[in-house]
């Protein structure tokens, strides 16, 4: 999932993309000040999701989430700032959140783990394209996975793990590899939720293919697979989910 920050004071700015690098696995690829520089790049490029302060210069917040509420795609606005009277036009143009300054860590952290989970449900419940697509039969999941110039319909349950290599995700089964033309966010949005765990912001892993448990350094784990030798690693922003799955 990639986001923008529009936010023209920089001790915010800086505050606010370090708790999305900490709290969630967005990808905060632009920061901008002016709202007209917004406007522009949108008219270019497409982000998940846009941190929105009001207040900020040209073209203010509310103005342009106006625009941006006619587009086709429309990208999950969170506003920001530091008045709360905005609050109502704030969610009349569709807003996904609505954040006071100073900011609060514990309210951003639940913002943001919402903000994943919509995006991955809405991911879910729209047709995907590309390589990669799900076919439901009876009782078997499959999807497409991509080798060279060959497409492998695969069952999901085969797939053991699967780790972040840039803008790709690297899928690993039993005895091969697919390099996936997707992030790893991308990908776990097509696989089924109560199987793959997003036990890392740079790996997914199938429950089921669990073979060992191992306590790690700052109470983590590590975990090692059955028939593979890989070992993978839980973070520490995820071990409390974990264990609630796991039943620990």
């Amino acid at each position: 999932m990639k986001a923008i920050i529009v936010e023209d004071e920089i001790p915010a700015r800086e505050e606010l993309r370090y708790l999305i690098e900490t709290y969630s696995d967005i990808e905060v690829t632009d920061v901008f000040e002016d709202g007209l520089d917004v406007l522009k790049f949108l008219q270019k490029e497409e982000t998940d999701a846009i941190f929105l302060d009001i207040n900020i210069p040209s073209l203010d917040g509310m103005l342009l989430a106006g625009n941006i509420s006619k587009f086709s795609r429309k990208p999950y606005i969170i506003f920001t700032t530091a008045y709360k009277e905005h609050a109502a036009e704030a969610f009349e143009l569709e807003g996904f959140d609505y954040i006071l300054k100073p900011y609060e860590e514990k309210r951003i952290a639940t913002m943001l783990k919402k903000l994943e989970n919509a995006y991955n449900r809405d991911q879910v419940n729209m047709q995907v394209e590309g390589n990669a697509e799900i076919h439901r039969h009876k009782s078997t999941t499959r999807i497409n996975l991509r080798k060279d110039e060959k497409i492998i319909v695969t069952d999901v349950n085969d797939i053991y793990y699967c780790s972040a290599q840039e803008k790709f995700t690297m899928v690993y089964t039993k005895n091969e590899v697919y390099k996936m033309p997707m992030n790893i966010s991308e990908f776990h949005a097509l696989v089924p939720q109560d199987l793959f765990f997003r036990c890392h912001r740079s790996y997914i892993v199938n429950l089921s293919k669990i073979r060992e448990i191992v306590l790690w350094f700052n109470q983590t784990y590590l975990l090692r697979l059955t028939e593979l030798e890989a070992e993978i690693p839980v973070s520490r922003r995820k071990v409390k989910e974990f264990k609630e799955v796991m039943n620990l």
